[in-house]
Formats: C-alpha cells, structure tokens, sequence
C-alpha cells in the first residue's frame, strides 16, 4: 500500500511539475526562436544523459534493427520535435494571456492517440469512445472561443496558438502509438536516451540550416538559467519521476494523477500569471478532463 500511494505521488508531482512548465518557465523564454527553445531542451538533458550513461546506449543503439530505429525516428519527430515544437510555439504565441487554454487543449492527446492505434495498429476503441470524443472535442472549442465563432485574426492569437497546440496533441498522440510498435522489446531508458538523441539531431538540423545558431551567443543568462532548470526538473526530470510512479500503481490510477497537470496549471496560471478562466471556460475545461478521464480509462480497462 505504501509503495501504491508512493507511485501516485511521484506521477501527481511529475504533472505538477509540468504544469508548473508550461505556465511559467518556458513562456519565459518567448524572446528566442522556437526551434532554437526546443533543440536546447533537448540537448541539455542529451548532455547530461550522455555523461552518465550514454556509453552503454550507444552500444544498446548500435545493436537495433533498422525497423526499431525507424520507429524510434518517428516518436523523436512527432512526439520530439514536431509536438514540443508546436506546444512551444503555442505557449509563445499568446504570450502569457491564454496560458492555461494551451495546456488544456494539450489534454486531447489520447483522442488522438486512440484513433491513430484504431488505424495504424487495428486496436479496438473503448466503450462509447466516439460519444466522448465528440464531447471532448466540444469542450475543447468551448474553452477557446467560448459561445463566439472561430477568429484568427493577427490582434488575437488565441485560435491560431489553439491549432498549434491541437498539433501537439496529435503529434505527442502519435508518438505514443509508435512508441507501442517497440518499447515493448526496449528498456525506459535506452527509449528515453534514443528519443533525446534524435531529437536533438532533428531540432539541431533545423535550427543549422535557418542559419540561428547565434542564438547561443544571444542567449541571457537568466535564459541559460531557465533551461537548465527545465531540463534538471520539468523536462527528462519529471519524465522519471512518471515512469517510476507507473510502476507501482495500475494505469487508471496513473490517469487520475495526470489531472494534477491541467488543474496545477490553471493554479500557477492565477497565482504567476494573475490570469483565470471565465465561467463557461470553468465548466468547458471540468468537461473536458472527465471526457478524457472516461476515454482512458475505458481504453486502458
């Protein structure tokens, strides 16, 4: 029992933390280019990794098939680059206005992740799972433009960080049903390091080829300061902390721990930000997290 509430513990923090991300730390570095914010995230923990035991990865590396490191390519670019890339971009965009409504929306990932395993993996869906999805996708606009008709006007970037953080949620979604095609046969650690290592080649080749490799002498040191704490804490950090909770709690369970993430974010949000939902927003963001509890919960039952 102890090591049950231990496990839920470790994966609410691990949410918190990332909560405690997408509000305060990474806006804080809106000032840079996106690609550069994302390829030194990953970089950093890279590094870091590399010195502890990136000997023996390389090696694990080495011995994979070319259809693992395929799959391995494809979670680094979608769940990596393309999903921290628009998430940031997101989060950039509103520029600490709309902070809580992209972190929300980021919570549609197992709808999407759902429907993809359905097509690509042949899995069957959950009880009632297009009712809540309907429902989850709903709230979701609800939460951005409330009762009003979409608006992608250049003043106001609320949709256009929406469709970005939508993007996300596909993207991370995806990356997890590639992930399901081999980390079945491959350790949490060897999966973590290969995805750093190649997103970081893929960030790495972007930010080389638009020629802003300058950022790193542009870089402030209260930036380089923000980077690390992101990468020591809310970035390979808090990913640990989840994956050692996991192990001793069941997976519906994990689910309910995960809402730490949307409601720690909205808390941060009032408390650094001083910025808080309306009412119709209120009750579009309660909807949407019991829609996508009740979806994975289904899924994983």
């Amino acid at each position: 029992m102890k090591k049950q509430y231990l496990g839920a513990g470790l994966i609410c923090l691990a949410a918190t933390m990332w909560g405690f991300d997408g509000i305060v730390l990474t806006p804080r570095l809106f000032k840079l280019d996106v690609a550069y914010v994302v390829f030194v995230l990953h970089l950093l923990p890279l590094l870091g990794m590399s010195l502890i035991f990136g000997k023996s990865e390389i090696a694990n590396i080495k011995k994979l098939n070319k259809e693992d490191l395929f799959f391995y390519f494809l979670i680094a670019l979608f769940g990596g680059a393309l999903g921290t890339l628009s998430i940031v971009k997101a989060l950039f965009l509103v520029n600490f206005n709309h902070l809580t409504v992209v972190t929300l929306l980021q919570k549609l990932q197992p709808v999407f992740a759902i429907v993809l395993a359905r097509v690509l993996l042949g899995e069957k869906v959950g009880k009632n799972f297009i009712f809540w999805a309907i429902a989850a996708l709903i709230s979701g606009y609800l939460l951005t433009f409330q009762f009003t008709l979409p608006h992608f006007e250049a003043g106001d970037k609320v949709g256009i960080a929406s469709l970005y953080a939508m993007l996300a949620a596909f993207s991370f979604g995806s990356s997890t049903v590639f992930g399901k095609k081999i980390l079945a046969n491959s350790s949490f650690r060897t999966a973590l390091y290969t995805r750093y290592l190649f997103t970081s080649i893929i960030t790495g080749a972007i930010v080389l080829f638009n020629g802003n490799m300058g950022w790193f002498l542009k870089t402030t040191p209260d930036q380089w300061l923000i980077f690390v704490i992101i990468g020591l804490t809310t970035g390979s950090g808090a990913v640990l902390l989840y994956y050692l909770g996991l192990r001793h709690i069941r997976a519906n369970i994990a689910t309910m721990c995960e809402l730490c993430f949307p409601v720690s974010s909205i808390v941060f949000d009032y408390i650094f930000n001083k910025k808080i939902l309306s009412p119709i927003q209120f009750v579009s963001a309660g909807i949407l997290l019991f829609t996508i509890y009740k979806i994975t919960k289904n899924q994983k039952n």
